[in-house]
């Protein structure tokens, strides 16, 4: 089993889960970050600290098919081990619904 991101990351990204992941396996897309399934350990220590609450099981039925996409992401997308500034309006995304359609498949500017 692997931890997830999910829709409500986008246009959030605050990392704070990378700061405490003990095997830096999330990936930074332009507009979120993703979980390589074959480097997260499930330690869970990512999910609380999740201020978006993004970051689900993938037995979770709210992860539903973004553990293909954090996959398919995370063999695209840089690796990404220290904490970032979030975007200036992540606060004002949060909590917003229906994100998906945002999603970039661009990686980030590392």
């Amino acid at each position: 089993m692997a931890y997830v991101v999910t829709e409500n990351c986008i246009r959030c990204t605050y990392m704070d889960c990378v700061s405490v992941c003990p095997v830096d396996c999330f990936y930074a897309g332009e507009n979120m970050l993703v979980i390589h399934p074959d480097e997260c350990i499930d330690c869970g220590v990512c999910e609380p600290e999740c201020p978006a609450a993004a970051i689900f099981p993938d037995s979770d039925p709210r992860a539903g098919d973004w553990a293909a996409l954090n996959a398919q992401y995370a063999a695209q997308w840089p690796n990404i081990t220290e904490k970032g500034a979030p975007p200036e309006d992540a606060d004002a995304w949060k909590d917003a619904a229906d994100k998906r359609a945002l999603l970039s498949a661009a990686p980030a500017a590392i």
